[in-house]
């Protein structure tokens, strides 16, 4: 269970959380669409000093405003997971496009309390846009209130998924079934498709093999432009949940495709 420290406002997690932000793009820029050496991990997905260097910057950031708080990212793993306030940061989402010269990486940093996530940031820094969200506040697109479409039903949505290699045989199968029902299929953009549905230009996303790392900061997003965001079973995310992700901009669409996923549970957004 997380250990007990005095409340902290959640609005100073949220602003510390964008000065991370701030601190990840010049490290990005100066190494975007620069020869780097590509190192493999043991799952095969690329990782370049990049990557390294900007969670090593957070992270040294982190310990420095809240020693307390615990640390799990993406590259140099998880430290104090007990902790009340954890965070949790991917210095480079989409480390293909990142590598590829595509310009739709992000850097996400979200924090946790009592193991929910409270704040999130979705920063893109080679086109300069940015979403921000803390519990119980609205999510802000470059600084202002954002909100997801009202779309209600598949026939009608925009659909994404980063790639469907990303799938298995079988959930590739199926994913391509229910996209196909959509009003318009999309593929590419990692953690942006999920900015866009915050800002009611894509109504819902679906992807699996996913880590805390690659979610999290999506939850508090997401949920306070109004959509919902849960695992295919439609149970709230955790550090613990197997990584297979469904975010829509409506309940009515959320369940729609919870049905088609062959949820067994009700949609239950955190």
């Amino acid at each position: 269970m997380p250990t007990t420290t005095a409340p902290i406002d959640i609005a100073a997690l949220e602003s510390f959380a964008n000065e991370l932000a701030d601190m990840a793009v010049p490290a990005s820029l100066e190494l975007f669409r620069h020869p780097l050496d590509i190192e493999r991990k043991e799952d095969s997905s690329p990782v370049t000093i990049a990557d390294k260097r900007i969670e090593s910057i957070l992270r040294e950031a982190i310990a420095g405003r809240y020693p307390d708080h615990g640390i799990f990212g993406e590259e140099h793993g998880a430290e104090h997971l007990d902790r009340r306030h954890v965070w949790v940061v991917d210095p480079i989402d989409g480390t293909k496009s990142f590598i590829s010269g595509w310009p739709l990486f992000g850097t996400l940093i979200a924090c946790l309390e009592d193991g929910k996530p409270v704040v999130g940031v979705i920063s893109m820094p080679a086109i300069g846009e940015r979403w921000s969200a803390r519990r119980g506040g609205q999510a802000r697109f470059a600084g202002k209130p954002c909100a997801v479409s009202r779309c209600t039903r598949l026939a009608e949505a925009r659909i994404y998924t980063t790639s469907p290699d990303a799938f298995d045989e079988a959930e590739r199968a199926l994913y391509l079934d229910i996209s196909s029902r959509a009003a318009l299929r999309r593929f590419g953009g990692d953690c942006y498709s999920y900015g866009l549905l915050a800002s009611g230009h894509v109504d819902a996303v679906i992807e699996m093999q996913l880590q805390p790392y690659d979610y999290m900061a999506l939850v508090p997003v997401i949920e306070a432009a109004g959509g919902v965001i849960t695992d295919w079973n439609g149970q709230p995310l955790t550090l613990d949940s197997p990584g297979r992700v469904v975010a829509a901009a409506t309940p009515e669409l959320h369940a729609e495709l919870l049905a088609l996923l062959g949820a067994d549970a009700p949609a239950r957004a955190s």
